[in-house]
């Protein structure tokens, strides 16, 4: 463990920032590292919008992969207090974030909870864009400081085993499920789909 843990911070040094880094590749990452995580929502919409049955489901078990990875994240969290590099004085910080467990990355979580799932579901542009996507954020938590690399690993390998167990539970209940949410969204937003302002 205690080799594992001085590999994870020799290669988040490797990575991270430094006072001598350019401010604007600094001011880059840090925007890729907090807001490139809304484009998640923006292409499950997509794919909802779309009205494709294929599309939706897939938009809806990613959803469900992602709040099960996210709920083994606040378990382990509550478990095993990793702490942040800033928290031990290792590299350089370069944004605000609270002084609680680094892993594993929520963030990574999600972007490799929904790569992974869209991927498999055979939506491979949404699948391809969220998994670029999430290595760019992965990379930019790591260089301003806010988490190691294998803080990400961690995401990836608990996405891996949400998806695992969705899998059979979705084979079993998603057709239902998807019929169910698609019968509410016709209801909740019946007024703009009988306009044609959106798929049914």
């Amino acid at each position: 463990m205690n080799t594992l843990e001085a590999f994870n911070q020799a290669l988040f040094l490797t990575i991270n920032a430094t006072t001598s880094t350019p401010r604007w590749q600094i001011g880059v990452a840090s925007c890729v590292a907090d807001y490139v995580i809304y484009l998640v929502p923006l292409v499950l919409a997509a794919l909802w919008l779309s009205g494709n049955r294929d599309s939706r489901e897939a938009a809806l078990r990613a959803c469900c992969v992602t709040l099960l990875a996210l709920g083994f994240n606040q378990i382990i969290g509550l478990a095993w207090m990793h702490p942040r590099p800033f928290m031990i004085g290792l590299g350089h910080t370069f944004v605000e974030h609270a002084p609680d467990s680094s892993f594993p990355s929520d963030h990574g979580t999600v972007f490799a909870s929904v790569a992974l799932t869209l991927l498999f579901a055979r939506v491979r542009w949404a699948g391809l864009l969220t998994l670029v996507a999430g290595l760019a954020v992965a990379w930019s938590r790591v260089y301003i400081g806010v988490h190691f690399p294998f803080d990400m690993l961690g995401a990836a390998l608990i996405a891996c085993v949400a998806y695992v167990l969705v899998w059979p539970l979705w084979s079993l209940a998603g057709n239902a499920a998807a019929d169910v949410t698609i019968v509410l969204y016709r209801k909740l937003l019946a007024w703009p789909i009988a306009r044609g302002w959106m798929r049914t």
